[in-house]
Parts: structure tokens; sequence; C-alpha cells
């Protein structure tokens, strides 16, 4: 099946916080990249709701389920009482836990989880028991992929920022792949799913769809709007499905 794209709404919305105005709307670009093919809209809700609100999560939830009830909802963070809180308000599809610092600007890092396992298990458990499938984010590491199961997760997002650095490098590109490849490759043998983000653009899919053609879904919110400024969003959306591998 070929990998599906899920937007990231943040960048979005950080540009709407630059001043106390109702636009860019968030839902009203969400619901433009739901209408090109989207298969999901993510977010990030940090505490500080510097780019995504707290009060939008209940807006995309509405969107979601009144125009475009096939798709889903993912919702990224790390697993503060507060954020699950959230979580269990809004009823993701799918909820991505980062082991992000709330200061981060954005998230740079997997879980370490040969450490993680014993803190991880009970969360995912509760998450899973409101009906949402849990990812985790992971860094490209294939040794610590039976830790990664063993929390009792769905899927894991592989942490692409590395592969995402390496443009104009194709020795380098090719080695980063590989790396992303081989965790992919150990998390489909253990009955993980696998989802990646970060620094994904519309040039780099294919090469990673390529290596990893179980790759359920990709999360890409800051090259894809970057690219809606120039081409609009729907049509940024349209360039994204297909370099994932969708055919028109």
């Amino acid at each position: 099946m070929p990998t599906e794209l899920s937007v990231n709404l943040n960048a979005i919305a950080m540009l709407r916080n630059r001043r106390d105005l109702p636009w860019p709307s968030v839902t009203h670009l969400g619901r433009i990249a739901l209408g090109a093919g989207a298969h999901g809209l993510t977010v990030h809700p940090r505490p500080d709701q510097r780019h995504i609100r707290f009060s939008d999560l209940p807006e995309i939830r509405h969107l979601i389920d009144s125009e475009f009830p096939e798709a889903e909802f993912n919702i990224e963070g790390y697993p503060t009482e507060e954020f699950l809180a959230l979580v269990e308000a809004a009823r993701p599809e799918q909820v991505t836990l980062v082991p992000d610092d709330p200061s981060q600007p954005t998230s740079d890092h997997g879980w370490h989880f040969p450490s993680s396992v014993d803190a991880l298990r009970p969360i995912v458990e509760r998450l899973q028991g409101q009906g949402a499938r849990v990812s985790l984010f992971a860094d490209a590491e294939p040794d610590w992929i039976a830790d990664a199961a063993a929390t009792g997760a769905d899927r894991i997002e592989l942490y692409t920022g590395p592969y995402g650095g390496t443009f104009g490098d194709g020795e380098a590109a090719a080695a980063e792949i590989e790396r992303l490849g081989a965790t992919a490759d150990a998390a489909i043998a253990v009955g993980l799913g696998v989802n990646a983000g970060h620094d994904l653009t519309v040039a780099n899919l294919p090469a990673l769809v390529a290596r990893i053609p179980a790759l359920a879904e990709v999360s890409i919110g800051h090259g894809l709007t970057a690219d809606a400024l120039e081409y609009g969003m729907a049509e940024t959306v349209r360039r994204f499905i297909r370099a994932c591998g969708h055919s028109g």
C-alpha cells in the first residue's frame, strides 16, 4: 500500500499566532489539505501553546468528524498528565509520543527505549484503552527496537531529521536511508508498524519510500507549509502524495 500523508498544522498555527487575528485559519487549511487527499492531520500542542492552541483540538476533531470521517487525527507530545488529558478529550485516532523537553523548538531525537520501557508501557496501555493507536518517536537504532516493542506500542515514527539534513550529499543521504531502513526492517520483524517524519520534502521522500515499502505514514509540516506558500495548500498536498508513491 502507498504511504499515507498526514499534514502537520503547527507551522500554520505559528504564523497565525504572530497576530491577534483568526487567520490563517488552522482548520480551514486543514480542510483544504484533507480535501486534496491527505490521509490525516497532525498537531503537537506544546505547554506554552506557541503554535497549536489547546482550543484548536476540538475544532480539528469536529472538522474530521463532520466532513472527513475517514481521515485520522494524530496528536504528538510528551506524555505529561496535562497532555494525556488533552488527548483523552480530543480522541485522536493516533497518538505519537515524543521525548521532548517543553522548551525545544521542535522534536530532534527519539526515545532511548532501553531505559524507557517501564515508563512508557503504562502510558501506552492507557492510550490504547481510549481507542488510540500509539506510535513512539524513534531514532535510527535497530538494536533498540526490541525494547520499543516491549512497551506494547503499535508503531514507531522514525525521526528523519538527520536524513533531511543531508540535502546535496548523496553519499550521506544513502547512509542515513540505510540506517532508517534497517530500523524499519527490525520494527516490522517484531510486528511494529512504521511511520516517519521530520524534514521530509518532495525531493527526498521517494528514496525513503523505496527503501521502506511498508512505510505506513509520513507526518510533514515545515517543508509542506513552505511549499504551500509557493504552490498553494491543495497542490502542495497533491505533490507530496505523489512523492509518497500514490499515482495520479
